[in-house]
């Protein structure tokens, strides 16, 4: 390739710099020969590489060479750590050099707000920070490979029905606190190579071609460097959307949208400088590619499957572990029941689909610790088959074991990108099993293969569930490992199990009608949402148990020189064997202005102790995440007051608890004669004089007229409190700042 740093879109020609700018294919981006710029691929991830081979499509359908299936987002965000994330992103870098991969399409960190959507297996967390964190633990990762990551889906894609056209209508507080926060703590901390924008509009507009989504906050105010990318087919308007920010169209249009550039570039209706940022911004990234050093392999596989183990490890959430059941001994007599012990569902199904280089199985993996373990599949995965003498099968292995591991989960079919659940709950077959089961032996404990939360009528009837997600390709071996306590369970729920689908935040505003859906529920989504209605749920967000137990104590709160807050607690292992917290942080603001939840999560750490072992956590809040997003100023602004942080081990176990007065940030409205009384009153300037005004006409009785006419624009009353013309003057004052 002709030296890239020196290469600018200006040594293109019209129809170079227009090609430049969609696919050359499925997976491919263009090259540009008479220069020397080379082709780069681009592939699905984000939890395994998905290098096709032979015929392309973006579903899943076609076959992908060989690669590591590592826990899908659902399960690697459950274990709360950036680092493991880290470490898991170097290694789908790795495998994408190896096999000379340019840009690995994802991490997706989409909100979860709702447990129908498809999509939720390949997205983290129903809270943004959890999401951020983990995603841009991912993208440091695979990013250090000389791999570029596509932060993905940008932005408010939160369902599958209608994905490519319905319109998301979010108020502006819930859109920046809960749906782009996330994001922005990606690319302010990890500046992802590229990314993608979503399919859906927002509140009317398409991601595609929305210049205030990709250019003003992505790029403007984020500082976003990098490229940005269709969703393959996202593209409504080639034209609108290159000039709003959209870089690259995928896949290819066989030349069509680079045509309309063209055309539009000869007739003035497109600035030729607009289409010199998108060619230049594709150059840059060919040329970020181009420089990574030549990786030849092979692959360890044995290595990254070691990884993807230790990651499904520490990616199963042990729920509920009534009477010390877990972990199992290698003497216990186990029945193994259920078809995901011998049939695993590991991934989500779609375009993260992914091609594992070997699988474990549960039941092998029990086996290979009890040998004598027996197994009956008790159901079928696609419901044919004869249910009644399966279960029967299954009742009478469970009749005859000491202990039953009763493997439950939601079947493929059920669930994957393209489409939406319509309920969350657990097949019937499957639930007249436990209810079987538990009538001839009540010492079971179930484990769950889902992608998406599942009801769970039976949690207070068993004495242990863990929930296993999705695990990837060695999940099987893992959740051996957990269950005979090789492997001592440290995962926490990052999304809340409500009793019932009638529960949850969106319900009645999910999945929308005639292409909109209305964000109802506001900034409440997940556990706010519980928390501020009092609704009990199955198993509250952060939730996850130990075969050790932790104490907690002495929290304390300071400002450090960036003005953010640092919180401290102590955290001691009291239980008898090596374990992992995770410590997590909420704050409030008690009589706060505006509507907040009870209880935001602002940090969360994971700490390692050995038995007895006690250590000091620290804990950052950032200054600019505990900011609201101030719809008078379209801004954030840091509220003034005492903030209340509590600290614990999940959003409804919380241990200890400190406070600390924070400094707002000046907050200046415009002063106008639409302005309020109290708006007025509040004025720095002119403020104390109104009050004197107010004072002297009303004596007593000024506090009571205020509250009844203190929202009251002044310019709306003549004469009150005086003149207009004095009034009229100090609004003008006010407007002057003197």
């Amino acid at each position: 390739m002709t030296d890239s740093a020196r290469l600018r879109a200006a040594d293109l020609t019209l129809e170079e710099k227009a090609s430049l700018t969609s696919g050359a294919d499925f997976w491919n981006l263009k090259s540009i020969e008479r220069l020397g710029v080379p082709s780069i691929m681009v592939t699905d991830g984000p939890h395994g590489l998905r290098k096709q081979a032979g015929s392309s499509d973006h579903l899943g359908l076609a076959d992908s060479i060989p690669a590591t299936c590592f826990p899908p987002a659902v399960g690697l965000g459950s274990a709360w750590d950036p680092e493991l994330a880290e470490r898991v992103g170097v290694a789908l870098g790795v495998e994408s050099a190896i096999e000379d991969v340019a840009v690995i399409l994802g991490p997706g960190i989409n909100i979860k707000r709702s447990p129908l959507c498809g999509r939720n297996f390949e997205y983290v967390s129903e809270d943004p920070i959890v999401a951020g964190s983990i995603g841009a633990g991912l993208v440091k990762g695979i990013q250090s490979q000389g791999v570029g990551s596509s932060l993905k889906h940008f932005a408010a894609n939160n369902q599958e029905t209608d994905r490519m056209r319905v319109s998301a209508d979010v108020d502006p507080r819930p859109l920046r606190e809960i749906y782009l926060r996330g994001f922005e703590r990606v690319v302010t901390d990890a500046q992802p190579w590229t990314v993608m924008c979503s399919y859906n509009r927002i509140n009317g507009v398409y991601a595609s071609e929305d210049p205030w989504l990709l250019t003003q906050v992505l790029r403007d105010e984020w500082g976003f460097e990098g490229l940005v990318v269709s969703d393959w087919g996202a593209v409504n308007d080639r034209v609108t959307g290159l000039a709003a920010g959209m870089d690259l169209e995928m896949p290819s249009s066989n030349g069509r949208t680079d045509a309309e550039l063209i055309a539009a570039v000869r007739d003035g209706s497109l600035a030729e400088s607009v289409l010199d940022t998108g060619a230049q911004r594709v150059l840059d990234l060919i040329a970020k590619a181009q420089a990574r050093p030549a990786v030849t392999g092979p692959l360890d596989v044995e290595a990254h499957h070691a990884l993807a183990r230790e990651a499904a490890g520490r990616a199963i959430v042990l729920l509920r572990n009534e009477g010390g059941i877990l972990p199992l001994a290698p003497a216990d007599r186990v029945a193994v029941i259920g078809e995901f012990a011998r049939t695993p569902r590991y991934q989500g199904a779609g375009s993260s689909q992914i091609n594992p280089t070997r699988l474990d199985t549960a039941l092998d993996a029990i086996r290979a610790v009890s040998p004598a373990a027996p197994f009956a599949a008790g159901f079928t995965l696609d419901g044919s088959g004869d249910a009644a003498a399966l279960r029967d099968e299954a009742v009478e292995l469970a009749r005859a074991a000491e202990k039953v591991v009763l493997f439950l989960g939601v079947p493929q079919q059920e669930e994957s990108e393209g489409f939406d659940r319509t309920h969350i709950d657990l097949p019937a077959a499957q639930l007249a099993l436990v209810d079987a089961v538990r009538a001839v032996n009540e010492n079971i404990v179930v484990v769950l293969s889902n992608g998406g939360v599942v009801a769970l009528p039976f949690a207070e009837t068993v004495p242990a569930i863990l929930e296993g997600w999705l695990l990837g390709q060695a999940g099987g071996s893992a959740t051996a490992d957990v269950l005979y306590g090789a492997v001592n369970p440290s995962a926490k729920l990052t999304e809340t199990i409500p009793l019932s689908l009638q529960d949850t935040p969106a319900f009645g505003n999910f999945p929308g009608e005639h292409g909109h859906v209305r964000y109802g529920e506001g900034l409440l989504v997940g556990y706010r949402w519980y928390d501020e209605r009092g609704l009990q749920v199955a198993y509250p967000f952060g939730h996850g148990l130990s075969y050790t137990t932790f104490g907690y104590d002495a929290a304390t709160a300071t400002v450090d020189a960036a003005g953010d807050v640092r919180a401290t607690v102590t955290v001691t292992n009291t239980g008898t064997v090596a374990g992992r917290e995770i410590v997590q942080a909420y704050t409030s603001l008690p009589g706060s202005s505006v509507q907040r939840p009870p209880r935001e999560l602002k940090a969360f750490a994971s700490v390692a102790l050995e038995p007895g072992e006690t250590a000091v956590v620290e804990l950052q809040l950032r200054r600019h995440e505990l900011a609201y997003w101030d719809v008078r100023i379209d801004d954030w602004a840091v509220e003034p007051g005492t903030y209340v942080i509590e600290i614990g081990a999940s959003s409804r176990d919380l241990r200890v608890r400190t406070e600390l007065t924070l400094d707002g940030d000046p907050v200046s409205l415009p002063i106008t004669l639409d302005s309020s009384f109290e708006e007025l009153l509040a004025d720095p300037v002119v403020g104390a004089e109104l009050q004197a005004e107010i004072d002297a006409a009303f004596g007593p009785a000024g506090d009571e007229m205020m509250n009844l006419l203190g929202n009251a624009p002044v310019g709306r009353l003549d004469g009150f409190p005086m003149p207009r013309e004095q009034l009229l003057a100090l609004v003008q004052r006010a407007q002057r700042g003197a």
